[in-house]
């Protein structure tokens, strides 16, 4: 609908990703070379595929800023029966506290932060500025929608918008792998060298490994979203119980600290990755780190 794709354009103008919603309030589904994750998903999922497909597959994100690609032929005929505009949140800066009942509106007036708020059919969404990982189901009627997630866009709302509180963090178990925009977590501890001269003691070639420790930092940045700190524990295991047999040293506190920094990239506390790397080199060698 033209009504549907002009609000959109205007979205787009102003930094915001969007994208049209078919009837029932969902995206529109992929195509056939999409299907199944057959063409690798869009690069900018958490695992980055190949997908170049120019059609509005892959959920939210498929949404977007470029005029060209809304306007585009591809996306002609999802418009033309799109019920609804959507637009993803962390890709506009945002986190979106969904509330979906009076009871919900209620606890978040009683204990989260002043915000712009939107009405909704069933309650309100509540917007800070900040991203953080999306999560249902919270608490009832409570869902966070700001990574790998869409929210439909139903008017600009009032208030003045509040930066992302901790209240709201709390809300997602487990650790926060990326900071709110102006929340500094730590810095990137230095990266200590691995070489044949912390390595005396080792059994291994400086090949092997230097391949074990690139394969397992990059599991490490892989987890942009959550979990970041639960894979630095298991790369450090992993890697010292192969070294678990060497008569040392093996300078494993130097592939540590390559872990860790690695952690600290996507986000995670740089204490909590220290922690997590240290037992998990103690638990993989069986002696302390």
């Amino acid at each position: 609908m033209k009504g549907h794709l002009r609000t959109a354009l205007e979205l787009a103008t102003g930094g915001v990703p969007v994208l049209p919603l078919r009837e029932g309030k969902v995206p529109f589904g992929n195509c056939r070379a999409c299907a199944g994750g057959a063409c690798g998903g869009r690069p900018n999922m958490k695992r980055a595929g190949a997908c170049r497909c120019p059609a509005v597959c892959h959920g939210w994100a498929a949404a977007t800023t470029d005029a060209r690609t809304l306007t585009s032929r591809a996306w002609a005929v999802a418009w033309r029966e799109a019920r609804a505009v959507a637009y993803h949140p962390a890709g506009a800066g945002l986190t979106v506290v969904d509330l979906d009942d009076a009871q919900a509106v209620a606890w978040a007036r009683t204990s989260l932060p002043p915000t712009r708020t939107v009405l909704t059919t069933r309650g309100e969404h509540w917007l800070y500025l900040g991203a953080m990982r999306s999560a249902n189901a919270v608490r009832p009627g409570v869902d966070i929608k700001s990574r790998m997630a869409y929210a439909r866009w139903l008017g600009p709302g009032a208030g003045a918008m509040a930066r992302l509180p901790s209240a709201v963090l709390a809300l997602v178990a487990g650790e926060e792998t990326t900071p709110a925009p102006g929340r500094v977590v730590s810095s990137v501890p230095e990266r200590a060298t691995w070489d044949a001269a912390v390595a005396t003691g080792c059994r291994h070639t400086e090949r092997y490994v230097r391949t074990g420790l690139e394969r397992g930092v990059a599991l490490v940045r892989s987890r942009t979203d959550s979990g970041a700190g639960s894979q630095a524990f298991g790369v450090a295991q992993f890697l010292a119980k192969q070294h678990a047999q060497c008569p040392g040293p093996c300078g494993l506190d130097a592939l540590g600290q390559q872990i860790i920094a690695a952690a600290v990239l996507v986000g995670v506390p740089e204490a909590y990755a220290e922690r997590a790397v240290a037992n998990g080199l103690g638990i993989g060698t069986g002696r302390a780190a």
